[in-house]
């Protein structure tokens, strides 16, 4: 099984969201996939098998399977287009979350994904002693969107990962206005429902993010910053009840899993 190492929404390599990415002819057991995942113990590893023209994608963090992931999206598009669907120019997926298309515009990926919605609920101590600051407002939909005042609240949030477990949503976001005139938002991702303290750059979350600041804004395109350690840029484009999110990335390495198991 050919495995490829991919730092996501970067192009700078040890920056962005790390991702592995397997390629295979068929469908491992389950279980296999859960013990790549973390063995790999990053916050993401795809798997795809090519079936006819459409590629089946799976992801899986080191605590098991999940319906959708943005980056490792990006790292499967990016290892597909450069080393098996060279002259290709739109990738089709299908997933839990239906079907995706990624198509490639110069030296990005382009993905196309359902919007999620703005649920808004009412911003309550819990999440406030969840961060350390108070919230301006929150929304939920798979994930818990919390907007603060200012970046700096963002920069400087020091969750404590058991109270922000308690809180509703698979992912907590915080979000901010970017006072870099380069972004429209800046945004940090804790996800330690699934184990991972903070997640770098999180291109699903952003299907929720990207729709508050473009209604907010009232703009249709934005550059959003993720001010995680590592880091990482996303360019994201919305159309009616779609989300078009575009990233860079850059190959770590490349490798076998010897089945020998």
């Amino acid at each position: 099984m050919k495995q490829y190492i991919v730092d996501a929404f970067t192009d700078t390599l040890f920056k962005g969201n790390q991702a592995a990415v397997c390629v295979m002819d068929s469908w491992p057991e389950d279980k296999l996939m859960e013990n790549i995942a973390k063995e790999n113990n990053f916050s993401e590893t795809a798997f795809t098998v090519k079936e006819k023209d459409i590629y089946n994608l799976r992801w899986f963090t080191p605590s098991g399977e999940v319906d959708f992931c943005g980056h490792a999206t990006l790292g499967t598009s990016f290892v597909l287009f450069n080393y098996y669907e060279k002259d290709a120019e739109e990738i089709t997926f299908m997933t839990q979350k239906g079907r995706f298309t990624v198509t490639r515009d110069k030296d990005l990926y382009v993905m196309n994904f359902p919007a999620y919605t703005c649920h808004k609920i009412e911003v309550t101590d819990q999440m406030a002693k969840a961060i350390g600051v108070r919230p301006l407002e929150a929304y939920i939909d798979r994930d818990l969107l919390l907007v603060l005042s200012k970046a700096e609240d963002v920069f400087n949030c020091k969750p404590d990962q058991d109270k922000v477990k308690q809180l509703d949503g698979l992912t907590v976001a915080v979000t901010a206005p970017s006072d870099d005139p380069r972004y429209d938002s800046v945004s940090r991702v804790f996800v330690p429902k699934l184990n991972i303290p903070e997640d770098p750059v999180t291109g699903s979350t952003h299907c929720l993010i990207a729709p508050y600041w473009s209604k907010r804004l009232n703009k249709k395109e934005l550059v959003c910053y993720q001010a995680s350690e590592r880091s990482g840029i996303l360019y994201i484009k919305l159309q009616d009840d779609r989300v078009s999110i575009a990233g860079n990335a850059v190959l770590y390495s490349v490798g076998d899993i010897l089945q020998t198991y």
